[in-house]
């Protein structure tokens, strides 16, 4: 059952300049210029508290399952009094609040209300102290930042992270103790009396004062810890607002999971909502097997505006879909738009999403993706023109400039904008180091024109520059393309790659098995590797190899031999983060015994079609 006919959603109108110096380099820009943006994120919280003071903010399931809820007057009195506690408690910019735990409203109004007078918040990956064993991501950070209190909604399971990385300093809790130490309640932070030194604080800050600290995530050393400014936030988010003009007409709602420790939910998302006078529902699901069935509960009950997953979140809930009405009805009931990132989308995913948005939706549904990073806001480039594929990034947005450096015969990306971080806290080195002599910060990454020669046509990613490698001809290989591309051939029998050949007269991939979809393909649930050696995935994977490497122009697009990973990525190594981003050099590094047998006889080699015995 379609839904009803209702008005195509507002997008942008850009008018796109560019221009080639001399030297070849290529600048691109938005004509109009950015609107006005205010000086601090929490004056838009107050001014919803006052215009629209009974709609809910946020919410999130408590133990029973049931929906809690705040309002935008609730949450703006809890947050003058936790900003009033962490006066009191002597928290600075010098002592800042770290925060152990995943999404939760109370983790939202710890981090406003330190924010609301000066104080940043930094929140880390869970799985730095829950996961790992050494800790040691956590230590480096701890030494970065020097905080003045802990908050974990539950601090009963943080307790040895604590003990071992944080010893003295104040923790806060909703449940849970830390033996030996005095754990301080939320609810106590959240009921204090507020005082004029409060509002004395507020008035005093500026676009320039650090909100927040995002780490990257570390898979290539230290997690560095990027400042975020007002100014970031607030210019970021108005930068979203004229792109997706239909927040202007009816709030936001969004039903989200993604972390808050990485800047996609914990700044675009999060602060969409504030922004724009929305609802935020916290979705307490994750795109993994087990995890799917909280999230289609979710959209089961509550219909987003806007919505994000990663792909492979997308191919599950399109599996639910096709015997779950509710599910489609609720979900698109009010949709504006989707989008997709963490990943390359493969083109049998996005040809189903798209089908069933144009069943259920007259107009069907923009399915997009941007381009961004944790030091740009991340809302850098976004793509709103309906696309019959996956990978265009779109063009800039108002007030960001696009610089394209030519690096041999590709073009690295580099940008400048107020939603620019000034930084690297403590570390003026790999800050200067991150910025070239006209103070464009350098992704690394390189783009190339979706259609050649116009900009206004978007952009592509072109590869890490730092992940591509040379094969022994000396012929360049473009990582990250390939990897897309080979995912996309393996037509769901993988979830990522990772490319191997460097130095070597061919390539070869690692590759990460859709379990879920080996188990279907090979018809029984069998033991992992068992299921590795079935006949019928190997002689799969080989025909889609073959098809491959048919497909394929030169020796440094050809993929000639696979190999399964069985054993899962290590987060510890830094090969995968807590996101699921692959670190393509930290497995090679860390698998290179796998590497050299792909070059083998090893029996576990997967060799296409015509020399695999079928």
């Amino acid at each position: 059952m379609r839904q009803a006919d209702r008005q195509a959603p507002a997008f942008w109108t850009p008018v796109v300049e560019s221009e080639t110096r001399p030297d070849g380099t290529i600048i691109v820009r938005q004509k109009d210029p950015l609107g006005p943006y205010p000086r601090h994120m929490n004056e838009k919280l107050l001014h919803w508290a006052e215009a629209a003071p009974d709609r809910i903010w946020m919410a999130q399931r408590d133990g029973q399952g049931e929906w809690q809820t705040v309002t935008y007057a609730e949450a703006a009195r809890k947050v003058r009094s936790i900003a009033q506690s962490l006066l009191d408690l002597g928290l600075s910019a010098e002592r800042p609040l770290l925060i152990l735990s995943g999404n939760s409203i109370a983790h939202a109004l710890m981090a406003l209300g330190a924010q609301h007078v000066g104080v940043p918040s930094a929140a880390v990956a869970p799985a730095y102290a829950l996961v790992s064993t050494d800790y040691g991501k956590l230590c480096d950070i701890a030494a970065q930042l020097s905080p003045g209190m802990i908050f974990a909604e539950d601090a009963d399971a943080f307790v040895p992270a604590i003990d071992a990385v944080f010893p003295g300093i104040p923790v806060a809790a909703v449940t849970g103790s830390v033996p030996g130490r005095e754990v301080i309640a939320f609810a106590k932070l959240a009921e204090a009396p507020v005082t004029p030194a409060v509002a004395a604080a507020f008035a005093g800050l500026g676009p320039q004062t650090v909100a927040k600290f995002l780490f990257t995530s570390g898979t290539t050393g230290t997690p560095k810890a990027v400042i975020q400014t007002q100014q970031m936030l607030c210019a970021n988010q108005e930068m979203v607002a004229d792109c997706y003009a239909f927040v202007r007409q009816e709030p936001p709602v969004v039903v989200d999971w993604a972390p808050w420790n990485h800047t996609a939910s914990g700044n675009k998302v999060f602060n969409h909502v504030i922004y724009n006078g929305g609802t935020y529902y916290i979705d307490d699901g994750k795109p993994t097997p087990k995890g799917i069935e909280a999230t289609i509960r979710n959209l089961r009950e509550i219909s987003p505006t806007w919505y994000f997953n990663v792909p492979v979140g997308y191919q599950m809930l399109l599996d639910a879909m096709e015997s779950d009405n509710q599910l489609r009805q609720t979900f698109f009931r009010r949709m504006s738009m989707m989008m997709y990132a963490g990943a390359g989308m493969s083109q049998p995913v996005w040809d189903r999403i798209t089908r069933v948005a144009e069943e259920m939706v007259p107009s069907g549904v923009l399915l997009a993706t941007g381009f961004g990073s944790t030091e740009t806001g991340p809302f850098a480039l976004m793509c709103t023109d309906r696309q019959d594929h996956a990978g265009n990034l779109g063009i800039p947005a108002r007030g960001v400039t696009l610089k394209l450096v030519p690096q041999g015969d590709k073009y690295e990306a580099r940008v400048k904008s107020p939603a620019v971080t000034p930084g690297y806290w403590g570390n003026p080195r790999m800050t200067a180091e991150a910025f070239d002599e006209e103070g464009f910060y350098s992704f690394g990454d390189a783009l190339r024109f979706a259609v050649p020669g116009d900009a206004a046509a978007g952009f592509v990613f072109d590869g890490r520059l730092a992940e591509n490698f040379k094969l022994d001809t000396g012929t360049w290989v473009a990582v990250g393309p390939l990897r897309a591309a080979l995912t996309n051939d393996l037509k769901g029998l993988a979830s990522d790659v990772v490319i191997a050949g460097e130095n070597r007269a061919a390539l070869t991939a690692l590759v990460l098995p859709d379990w879920a979809a080996l188990r279907a393909l090979a018809g029984a649930d069998l033991p992992e590797g068992e299921l590795l050696a079935h006949p019928v995935v190997r002689a799969r994977a080989a025909a889609m190899l073959a098809d491959h490497m048919r497909k394929a122009t030169g020796s440094a697009s050809r993929v000639t031999r696979l190999m399964f990973l069985e054993a899962p990525l290590d987060f510890d190594k830094g090969e995968v983060t807590d996101k699921g981003s692959i670190n393509q050099r930290a497995v090679l590094r860390h698998r290179a015994d796998l590497v050299e047998a792909l070059y083998s006889d090893d029996p576990r080699v997967i060799l296409p079609a015509r020399a695999e015995a079928l």
